[in-house]
């Protein structure tokens, strides 16, 4: 009679007869997309958040559009309408707008004791409570600016080309990446959400009217255009701008700022840095708060 001891002990010791686990990168991923699709549930019952971040910059394009419509030609640079000059300062100042808030829901998880519960669960890495917020944000900004840019259409104030549409989406990327590094910082370094509310009241507008998403740097005083041409906003809008205004090179120059001309190249590259040198800057931060 055969035996199936030699069998069932060659089952245990071969590995390709072993369930495969499965990798670090796997866990984490699939850690991150669960995380990522619980914001997007709580957006789902609670949408008002969407909708007030595509509304705002709808009314801000429509009103602003109309209040200069009859500007005189050759007013502003190239002799582009205002209302297409105003577009790309809508477009990056929705995507900004929803990077500020993303420490939000990281902050409400902190106040209502839910971060504690995800601190203790088994996850492969802690990290991924951080790419989840990151991914939710992004996700988010992109779709409010893809609806202020469909607007735009219907306003008459154009769209970028394929190339053009690469160049937008990039510039944004960086944006959102910079500034929800920031947010997400000041989520885990404020006291709780009343001061990273007031945090990002005080820093909305004066960052919007200090760049050039509603003039120029030449309508600008001297101590006015210093801080447009060092505002984050500057450097995302006017590659923006440029997509718009038809073909373009990453060496075209997009920027006459007082220290001397900034190129698409430039602006991008400042942006990166930017976004690199803020999630660095929180690392220690988040390895603290999360640890």
């Amino acid at each position: 009679m055969t035996s199936a001891t030699p069998t069932a002990d060659a089952s245990r010791t071969d590995p390709a007869a072993q369930p495969s686990e499965p990798s670090a990168f796997a866990e984490i991923s699939q850690e991150t997309l669960a995380l990522t699709r619980r914001l997007f549930v709580q957006l789902q019952r609670r949408p008002s958040t969407l909708v007030a971040g595509v509304l705002q910059p709808l009314i801000w394009l429509v009103l602003f559009g109309a209040l200069f419509a009859n500007a005189p030609a050759g007013l502003l640079p190239g002799g582009i309408s205002y209302g297409r000059f105003l577009g790309a300062g809508v477009i990056v100042f929705t995507a900004f707008s929803a990077a500020l808030n993303a420490g939000l829901p990281v902050m409400f998880d902190r106040e209502f004791g839910f971060l504690n519960r995800l601190l203790v669960a088994p996850l492969r890495s802690r990290s991924s409570i951080v790419l989840a917020s990151v991914l939710y944000i992004t996700s988010l900004s992109l779709v409010q600016s893809l609806a202020i840019m469909a607007t735009a259409v219907l306003l008459g104030y154009g769209w970028p080309g394929g190339a053009g549409l690469l160049l937008v989406l990039l510039t944004l990327l960086l944006l959102v990446f910079a500034v929800t590094g920031l947010s997400l910082g000041l989520a885990f370094a404020l006291p709780g959400h009343i001061e990273l509310i007031a945090v990002i009241f005080v820093a909305n507008l004066p960052l919007l009217f200090a760049s050039t998403a509603l003039a120029p740097l030449t309508f600008m005083p001297a101590w006015l255009g210093w801080l447009a041409a060092v505002n984050p906003l500057t450097f995302a809008i006017e590659p923006i701008r440029a997509a718009y205004a038809g073909p373009f090179s990453l060496t075209s120059v997009v920027l006459e700022a007082p220290y001397g001309q900034l190129n698409i190249a430039t602006c991008l590259a400042v942006l990166a840095a930017l976004a690199a040198g803020l999630f660095l800057a929180i690392r220690p931060l988040l390895d603290r708060k999360l640890s």
